[in-house]
């Protein structure tokens, strides 16, 4: 079986159980029922066995593969070769290559594209929920969510099943691996820990734990070594205090102040909490924010201390009829 291997970062091990899959695959396919299989490694025929198991995430899934196309087939022997017997190994496999009539290449149809004319090695097998699709379908559905920060989920109608980054690896771009490591490791830190350089060229990714300490404002980039001040995000002020600063300058960059307009003009909110805006879609003015933090939509106030539909206790008024019944329907929103 050549195949070529694009990602460079894969272990010598995952091409060798990558060859055994694509190998099995092509058995199975060919209507074989009993087959053997030559192993001159010894990691691999334990882990075929079945009496090793995998530490890494990446030989995990692949031997998960493995063990699940071998069902297919009505014996599957691992065979353990030594020094003197895989020469004759490869040169009888070669040899019945040649001998044995090629069958038409398998063909399979992705749900997403509608393409019926798909090789089965292009096709992408979502590993909880078994849905197929194309991997050029899959890579776009995975962009997508990435851009949006939606969770990564298959794309299949009304699935849920998760996408895991190491199960996708293989199919992603440079672009899209380090996107989706870069969310990774901004889902390690809380949203109200999260800091970022101010400087538009680093935008570095911060925790208010590694400033832990520290007297003052004042603080150093981990990345391009850039002062900031941690309370107004913005580059250190010299010789002027947080307060003095804000009231210089409501609007840090001229991007913060069109966002400002931008969330009057269409009514967002801004969470007290952790600062982020929020656009609410539908359902009720009550909101909890990504941070966990829970306030009214159209007030912006703490929820339950005003009158806008919330759970409260008002207080008596002369005539309680007027006082129109709280709902209790609650709308989720991610901060964005």
């Amino acid at each position: 079986m050549k195949g070529p291997i694009h990602d460079p970062s894969i272990t010598v091990l995952e091409a060798e159980l990558i060859a055994l899959k694509c190998g099995l695959k092509e058995a199975v396919s060919m209507q074989i029922k009993d087959i053997s299989i030559c192993c001159d490694d010894d990691q691999i025929f334990e882990l075929v066995m079945g009496r090793s198991t995998p530490e890494q995430e990446s030989i995990a899934l692949l031997m998960r593969d493995v063990q699940g196309i071998r069902k297919y087939l009505r014996s599957s022997i691992p065979v353990m070769l030594t020094r003197n017997h895989d020469n004759f190994a490869y040169e009888f496999a070669i040899e019945a290559i040649l001998e044995m009539p090629v069958p038409p290449a398998q063909k399979e149809n992705c749900s997403i594209c509608m393409k019926d004319d798909i090789n089965a090695d292009q096709m992408f097998h979502v590993a909880k929920c078994g849905h197929m699709f194309c991997s050029d379908c899959v890579r776009s559905h995975i962009e997508a969510r990435l851009s949006t920060r939606y969770k990564l989920r298959c794309p299949g109608i009304r699935c849920k099943s998760p996408l895991t980054y190491g199960h996708c690896v293989n199919i992603l771009t440079p672009e899209l691996k380090e996107k989706w490591e870069k969310m990774i490791n901004e889902d390690l830190i809380p949203v109200t820990d999260r800091v970022y350089c101010p400087n538009p060229r680093c935008s570095a990714l911060m925790s208010v734990a590694d400033f832990s300490g520290l007297m003052g404002v004042r603080r150093s980039c981990v990345k391009c070594g850039k002062p900031f001040c941690i309370n107004c995000k913005v580059p250190w002020h010299i010789n002027l205090s947080c307060r003095q600063y804000k009231r210089l300058h409501p609007n840090p960059t001229e991007n913060d102040g069109k966002l400002r307009d931008l969330a009057n003009e269409e009514r967002w909110r801004q969470c007290r909490k952790c600062q982020h805006m929020i656009e609410r879609s539908s359902g009720c003015p009550s909101m909890i924010c990504r941070c966990g933090h829970n306030f009214c939509y159209h007030c912006g106030g703490d929820a339950g201390l005003c009158y806008h539909g919330h759970d409260f206790s008002p207080p008596r008024l002369r005539n309680p009829t007027r006082i129109r019944s709280p709902t209790r329907m609650r709308f989720f929103f991610g901060c964005f």
